[in-house]
């Protein structure tokens, strides 16, 4: 049997990670919950060992989630908002990592638009930054059918990809299990929030 991660590494279930680094950084997706019976994913750093996951307990309803990093501290809140016809999702910072204490401000937005002429499917985000800096726009890219998607930002350029996981002999790994290679100086942390949220909306959560 093919293993999530083939590398043997000392066993270190838990690590606390920088939410940016200079290089190019790549995880591992396993789009299960550590939780019997619940939903959510488990990522793994390059070495092996978790740094982010998502636990949700409630298996029938997926309005609020938390993204947490390996020791169960709440990174973000995401909740699924309704305005009229329009749902859209908002990724909320915490303070001090418990549930019911974050920003009073969503820190990001994901609305998903409608391309019916095309084939892929695009969702529009908008990422808040602090103080006075203006607001920083990417896109979610994907097409029907396929596991791969990726992030851009405005002008086109790549942010971050997520695509299904191969062994180093060229092996597909189950659909459950993915790749995901961020991009130097970019928020891991937001974009894990990003991820979250679209498979949210495409119901593989």
């Amino acid at each position: 049997m093919l293993k999530i991660h083939p590398q043997h590494v000392p066993y270190v279930p838990l690590v606390s990670v920088p939410f940016t680094t200079s290089t190019e950084e790549t995880f591992t997706i396993w789009m299960k919950s550590l939780i019997l019976s619940g939903k959510g994913c488990t990522v793994f750093d390059s070495n092996g060992r978790i740094v982010y996951r998502v636990d949700n307990y409630n298996r029938k309803y997926c309005d609020e989630v938390y993204l947490m990093d390996s020791t169960g501290k709440v990174l973000l809140t995401i909740r699924r908002k309704k305005f009229r016809l329009i749902k859209f999702w908002e990724g909320f910072r915490t303070f001090s990592g418990r549930v019911n204490d974050e920003d009073k401000n969503p820190g990001f937005e994901v609305r998903k638009s409608c391309r019916i002429l095309r084939c892929d499917s695009i969702c529009e985000v908008i990422v808040r930054l602090h103080g006075d800096q203006p607001c920083q726009h990417y896109r979610i890219e994907s097409c029907p059918g396929k596991s791969t998607f990726k992030i851009v930002d405005k002008l086109g350029r790549l942010i971050a990809e997520v695509k299904r996981k191969q062994s180093k002999s060229g092996v597909s790994l189950g659909e459950d299990v993915l790749t995901m290679v961020v991009e130097p100086h970019i928020d891991h942390s937001l974009v894990m929030g990003l991820v979250v949220v679209y498979s949210l909306i495409n119901g593989t959560m």
